[in-house]
């Protein structure tokens, strides 16, 4: 499991827009990882709640991760950068709230190029609150 620095060594974002706390799982092609909302989220709507656009980068930072630590695995100096291409099939069943943890389930599909399909579904415990499918260019 990683967290805190550890995070930061995979992804390019900072603070306050660094939306994935943990690592639980990841091998080639899938990753686990987590956001517990926190109050002071960016994304913290007055309801209590976060954005949908919010989500939507969780799911793409989590990408970014798995991405992060395939580059650990090979030893690479710098981990590669991906840029969001398009979002698709986004489904948003409900928001989380304040002290939520967020799991998601990242699996990266075909890749082209410099090109990465990948999709993405988010719970809170067995409920799926959450997927969507992303194309990612990757800068190395």
């Amino acid at each position: 499991m990683l967290k805190g620095n550890e995070i930061k060594q995979l992804i390019p974002q900072r603070e306050p827009f660094i939306m994935v706390d943990e690592i639980e799982a990841s091998d080639d092609t899938h990753a686990v990882t987590a956001l517990t909302v926190r109050s002071d989220n960016y994304f913290m709507l007055p309801d209590g709640t976060i954005s949908e656009t919010c989500l939507i980068e969780h799911i793409a930072q989590s990408c970014s991760a798995l991405m992060g630590c395939l580059a650990l695995d090979q030893h690479l100096a710098n981990p590669p950068v991906g840029l969001i291409g398009e979002v698709k099939h986004f489904e948003c069943h409900r928001r989380p709230q304040v002290n939520e943890k967020v799991c998601t389930t990242i699996e990266f599909g075909f890749t082209f190029g410099d090109v990465t399909i990948a999709t993405g579904e988010s719970r809170i415990g067995e409920e799926l609150i959450a997927k969507a499918q992303l194309k990612i260019f990757v800068q190395q």
